[in-house]
């Protein structure tokens, strides 16, 4: 079958495109799907590129939406024909994170092989039921993306009708952030450096938005935004390099949910400044099995779909990450097969 390897050390220019084994039929307790798509994410750009290290061969990427070909004895869950979209942590099934998954050794993509290839057997817990009737590319967003906005706004962050609430960025996380957020009644502001990101922030629901090259001090625009208050919940995605200003926008008492790393993994916090507002500061990544199927339970209620900025076959995953590089993507960047 076929499959995108990452070749040690890693680099775009060493995705190796290979015929490998078959995985054959599932055992106890066991599923075989058939791969039809994946989403890009950081984490996996990370991984291709060589700057998280991993073993050389290794299948990359986390995120899979597909449909189940037969199941092992024992599995009750799941049936031939079921549309399937994988977890980014398959060892934890629901509650507060642990031992287990502070680190990514169970990753798939990362620890073990992922989900660039057509066929994969795993155990049934490392997939849950996609969402009724979306396609397997809009299903594949939801593993790493669509799993964290939701654990950072409403699973740790409690979002209530009527927050506010602040985004960076129009990546994936963002967007599906934006979403949620409007589909529960809170008030979005959004950031980016593009006027025509901006505008269609605003197409999908942002209340107002920042042009961040425009306004560098746009934490203190955030605060005369909300009348001096601060936001409830800022999802943090850029890291070092804008930190210090989504501390200055929150509000005392509020909550900061920091999720990733696109400025840098090192930086200074004005630690003063945070015990001033009295912050939650929460370092997250995405979430739990039972996290990921009360999302798309949300998903199916509200009717809420996934913004694709554009799809690739999966011999072109290096040139879906080099367009990734860019920044020039709004929502999430798809590979299909």
């Amino acid at each position: 079958m076929k499959a995108i390897l990452v070749r040690a050390p890693g680099g775009l220019d060493r995705l190796e495109a290979a015929d490998i084994a078959d995985p054959g039929a599932p055992g106890p307790g066991q599923i075989r799907v058939a791969l039809h798509a994946t989403s890009l994410n950081y984490h996996d750009l990370m991984v291709a590129n060589g700057g998280i290290p991993t073993q050389d061969r290794r299948i990359p990427m986390s995120d899979a939406g597909g449909t189940v070909e037969a199941v092992g004895a024992g599995v009750t869950q799941f049936k031939p024909g079921d549309p399937v979209v994988s977890c980014f942590f398959p060892k934890w099934p629901a509650g507060r994170p642990f031992g287990a998954v502070g680190n990514f050794r169970g990753t798939p993509g990362d620890g073990i092989d992922g989900y660039a290839t057509q066929f994969a057997v795993r155990a049934a817990t490392d997939f849950t039921r996609a969402p009724q009737g979306w396609s397997h590319a809009e299903a594949s967003t939801i593993t790493t993306a669509g799993l964290t906005a939701w654990r950072a706004l409403v699973v740790d962050g409690g979002l209530k009708p009527g927050a506010s609430v602040l985004l960076l960025g129009t990546g994936g996380v963002s967007i599906a952030a934006l979403q949620i957020a409007k589909a529960m009644g809170a008030r979005v502001i959004l950031t980016s450096s593009s006027d025509d990101k901006l505008a269609r922030a605003r197409d999908l629901g942002a209340d107002e938005t920042i042009n961040y090259r425009q306004t560098p001090e746009w934490g203190a625009r955030v605060q005369e935004l909300t009348g001096g208050e601060g936001v409830d919940h800022v999802v943090e995605v850029g890291g070092a390099g804008t930190l210090a200003q989504s501390i200055r926008a929150v509000r005392v008492g509020g909550h900061i949910a920091l999720i990733g790393v696109l400025t840098g993994r090192q930086g200074d916090v004005p630690t003063a400044l945070l015990m001033a507002r009295q912050a939650r500061l929460q370092g997250l990544i995405v979430g739990s099995r039972q996290d990921q199927l009360d999302y798309i339970a949300a998903l199916e209620a509200t009717g809420m779909r996934p913004v694709i900025d554009r799809t690739y076959p999966l011999d072109e995953l290096a040139a879906a990450f080099r367009h990734q590089e860019t920044a020039g993507h709004f929502g999430k960047i798809v590979v299909e097969w």
